[in-house]
């Protein structure tokens, strides 16, 4: 892109974050009713979240979504923006700890994913606003970094 100018993505753009945000809104509803009922019914000597009936299909749906949120990355060099190392770090390595996690079916895999559903729902909607225009308030941006960044230290922990 060093040679081209920058594509005019704006209406595409906003497109894919409310694909992603719908998504991920319907996913954090899913896993979070999951969760709840895990919750209620079995405490927290819980069944793999791996093989509900609903829960399955959605882990499922988490792994596959990890690949094309790349395309978070395509649209940043597209529209020449600075793609910096915490970016495709963080997509990477969550592109491949979830691929994995799924796998070998961990433990607290269903937890990392209703967060991470919920969290990208919030952030997808945000990311739209901003494409269009809308002024979000710094707070609630410092509450979406925030949020991001506590769910990552979840998902470690």
């Amino acid at each position: 892109m060093n040679r081209r100018a920058k594509f005019e993505l704006g209406k595409s753009l906003v497109l894919w974050s409310l694909t992603l945000e719908v998504f991920s809104l319907f996913g954090a509803l899913r896993t979070g009713a999951y969760m709840v009922y895990i919750l209620t019914a079995k405490g927290l000597k819980q069944q793999s979240f791996y093989s509900g009936p609903v829960s399955k299909f959605w882990a499922y749906a988490f792994v596959l979504s990890k690949a094309s949120e790349l395309g978070d990355t395509i649209f940043i060099i597209l529209r020449k923006q600075k793609l910096i190392l915490l970016h495709w770090y963080h997509y990477v390595t969550v592109l491949l700890d979830s691929w994995y996690s799924y796998k070998v079916m961990v433990a607290g895999g269903g937890w990392f994913m209703t967060m991470n559903y919920g969290v990208h729902a919030v952030t997808y909607s945000y990311c739209a606003l901003r494409v269009v225009g809308f002024r979000v308030s710094r707070k609630f941006a410092m509450f979406i970094t925030f949020s991001l960044i506590t769910q990552m230290l979840m998902g470690c922990v």
